[in-house]
């Protein structure tokens, strides 16, 4: 058996798509099949294209309805389920907070209060509206709504779900770190997904096993700051409107990478005790969160090993 890749740049991250098969011209039609689906859906999802159905929403928030495409309509709807689920913690509109928090100077500076109380009014599910034949609306001027913390993984789940219609027996779609596994490496091993140090991201902290499967991985490796001394996650609570303290990173696996995606960013939010509880709740979903002291806390029931020093 031959491993084939594809490696480009695609939604803005570096994906790898790899199929380990037999025959080359099969692989490579898959994997050309792949990324056309990849690009089909950044034409959908961006919201940096004024014509794409994001950005429509994000520019007639507060003023009309827009049509969406089914799959984008379910795709929101399932986002909210999710934003239900985790009590606010995952939240495709808090894009507007985002936009407050100035994180790319070298100096941060904390937004006024006032500020942040009056973008809060803008964030939450329960400001879109979902209307007959595909129309949604989002109800206040100032809206936002952002794929960032799920597109990637959505992407993942069609490529596997089309691959395993054709008959695809063994493979990854590798987003950005975030990984889509179909079967195994290879008869006898599963594939072995490393974690990386939240302070090192050369080297390997443990390891995970995982055979069709997804993980997602939301961690603030460089993304952070201090303030007063103390660690902040350039990830943003959608409840309170501040920036997260406490964690590194969250690795979340579970059946599909939508799922993991989402997930990973609530649980981050959610903070270690209260994450890890909600994890253990749901079907056949894991997870790994490393606090701000290294500290490691895996979900119950989760085979991993840490690596040899």
């Amino acid at each position: 058996m031959n491993e084939f890749r594809l490696v480009e740049k695609l939604m803005g991250s570096a994906f790898e798509l790899i199929i380990v098969d037999d025959d080359k011209s099969k692989a490579e039609e898959l994997l050309q099949e792949g990324r056309a689906e990849i690009k089909r859906l950044e034409s959908l999802l961006t919201e940096f294209d004024e014509s794409s159905f994001t950005s429509q929403l994000n520019i007639n928030a507060g003023i009309k309805p827009v049509q969406v495409d089914a799959e984008v309509y379910k795709l929101i709807k399932r986002c909210i389920n999710i934003s239900n689920l985790t009590q606010g913690a995952f939240d495709i509109t808090v894009g507007p907070l985002k936009k407050l928090y100035n994180f790319k100077n070298e100096k941060f500076v904390y937004p006024e209060k006032h500020a942040v109380k009056k973008t809060i009014s803008l964030i939450g599910s329960q400001q879109i509206s979902f209307l007959s034949d595909n129309f949604i609306f989002l109800k206040k001027k100032g809206m936002h709504i952002s794929f960032a913390a799920v597109g990637k993984g959505y992407a993942a789940d069609k490529v596997k779900q089309l691959w395993l219609a054709k008959g695809v027996q063994n493979g990854v779609i590798n987003a950005s770190g975030d990984l889509t596994v179909i079967g195994k490496k290879s008869e006898e091993k599963p594939w072995q997904i490393g974690i990386a140090n939240p302070d090192s991201a050369n080297e390997v902290l443990c390891y995970l096993p995982i055979e069709n499967a997804s993980i997602a991985t939301s961690g603030d490796y460089e993304q952070f700051f201090m303030h007063k001394g103390k660690r902040y996650s350039h990830n943003i609570d959608p409840r309170t409107g501040k920036p997260v303290s406490g964690i590194k990173s969250v690795t979340v696996i579970s059946p599909g990478a939508e799922l993991c995606d989402a997930l990973a960013t609530a649980v981050y939010v959610m903070g270690v005790e209260v994450g890890l509880h909600f994890i253990n709740q749901l079907p056949q979903t894991h997870c790994l969160i490393i606090n701000d002291k290294n500290e490691v806390f895996p979900s119950r029931n989760l085979n991993f090993k840490y690596a040899e020093k």
